[in-house]
């Protein structure tokens, strides 16, 4: 069951509403380890792209984007 980075964008916003609000998190923590893992690592990058993406524009509702992490994901903080 491979999925494009489209339907891995849809999978994460869905996550996010498990969050509580003020919490901090980047995209690979919306994945369960092992599902995170299976995505190759050119989908990841084209997930972080588009994630970053909609939190510029529908996600800013509900998600703010912070500094990035020390090992250089981007951080967001759900509102």
């Amino acid at each position: 069951m491979k999925k494009n980075p489209n339907e891995l964008l849809e999978t994460a916003k869905k996550e996010i509403k498990n969050l509580d609000k003020g919490d901090t998190f980047v995209v690979k923590d919306l994945f369960k380890g092992y599902e995170w893992n299976k995505i190759d690592r050119v989908n990841r990058l084209r997930l972080g792209v588009l994630f970053l993406s909609w939190a510029q524009g529908d996600g800013k509702k509900i998600i703010k984007i912070e500094e990035k992490t020390h090992s250089g994901q981007q951080a967001y903080i759900k509102l």
